[in-house]
């Protein structure tokens, strides 16, 4: 069932996320400073890729200092936007009854999307 999820998922439309995540990590790798946030944009681009079977949980470094410094500057420099456009998707998709579970994984990559410091996908 998760290999016909995942299939449906990159049929109608997942590689183009995945792909446009991994080009802005790749632009953010570019720089010193951004490599961190292109690391997370790779992570990202993974799940958005194939999400069904896989699961957000807190890594081991969860609650560390750099990473709750890292998660705030990435919510104040687009995290939020990323995030809301995930809950965007994933309401649109909950309205009919066939498109609730891609509603759900917009759902999961919300979540990731808002923090993904401290994150590890399973």
């Amino acid at each position: 069932m998760n290999f016909l999820g995942n299939l449906l998922w990159i049929l109608l439309g997942g590689l183009f996320v995945s792909l446009y995540y991994a080009i802005v990590g790749l632009a953010f790798c570019l720089t010193i400073v951004g490599i961190p946030f292109g690391v997370q944009l790779f992570k990202i681009a993974g799940f958005a890729l194939c999400p069904f079977g896989r699961q957000v949980v807190p890594g081991t470094n969860d609650g560390g200092c750099l990473s709750i410094l890292m998660n705030i500057i990435w919510i104040i420099f687009g995290g939020i936007e990323i995030a809301l456009a995930h809950v965007v998707l994933g309401i649109t998709f909950c309205i009919t009854i066939i498109g609730i579970p891609f509603g759900v994984q917009n759902f999961k990559m919300a979540l990731l999307a808002l923090t993904p410091f401290g994150k590890e996908i399973v």
